[in-house]
Order: structure tokens, then sequence, then C-alpha cells
């Protein structure tokens, strides 16, 4: 049995995740460009809502999340445990998910939350190959 988060009715561009982007909620502004980066990492990215906020899938499989609170976005990682972090940028301490957490008036390291986001796609793609 797989360990991996899998949901069969994951696809591209999901009308119910559009919905969710479209809101005017200050900090679902702010996860939007992150879940549209994380939409042009391939051909095989998919996406649904998942709890209520934009999961992408590598085909089925879940690696990355979006998530809108009062106080800050999340950016989240269903793998992220064993992401690379030289900055330091995800938080969490359970087995295997990660986040990072954006507020208002706080900078982000773009580049490195990119990096992120890329490293996200690729250990899933990797563990997808794997059979996992």
């Amino acid at each position: 049995m797989s360990r991996l988060f899998r949901f069969s009715s994951a696809r591209p561009r999901h009308p119910e995740v559009e919905a969710w982007l479209a809101g005017h909620d200050p900090m679902r502004v702010v996860a939007r460009p992150w879940f549209e980066r994380i939409r042009t990492l391939g051909p095989d990215v998919r996406e649904l809502l998942h709890d209520g906020h934009p999961t992408a899938c590598v085909e089925d499989a879940a690696f990355a999340y979006v998530d809108a609170f009062s106080a800050h976005a999340s950016i989240g990682f269903h793998e992220g445990a064993a992401l690379p972090d030289p900055v330091g940028l995800l938080e969490g301490g359970g087995k295997r998910m990660r986040h990072v957490k954006l507020r208002w008036g706080s900078p982000t390291n773009e580049a490195a939350l990119r990096d992120l986001i890329g490293a996200a796609y690729v250990d899933m793609r990797g563990r997808l190959a794997a059979g996992e």
C-alpha cells in the first residue's frame, strides 16, 4: 500500500480551486501567485480542493497546497520533511508535512520558496517513479 496521499479526483484547473483562488480575502491574494506557480511545474500537475484549500498533485499524488488564515497564508508540502531547506523556511514538526508561513509586512525569501516548490514537485515525481 502506498504511503502517499492520493486523490483520484484531481484534475487540471479544477473549478473549485478556481473559485477559491478568485476569492478576495487578503491572504488568498497572498497565496494565489504561489499556487499559480505550482500549476506551471509540469503537464502532470493536477489539483483539487481538499479540506477547504487548493491542493496540487503530481498525477494523483498530493505534493503541495496553499491556505489562507486571518494572519498568514501557508504554502505546504505533503512530503516537506524530506525537502532540502538551506535557509530554514519550513515550519512544522510532523513526520512528513511542512509549511511556509507568509505574513503581511514580513519579507519572504522568494527564491528559496520557488526552490522548495520545485523540489517538492521533483521529489513527488521521483516517489511515483520509484513506485511508492
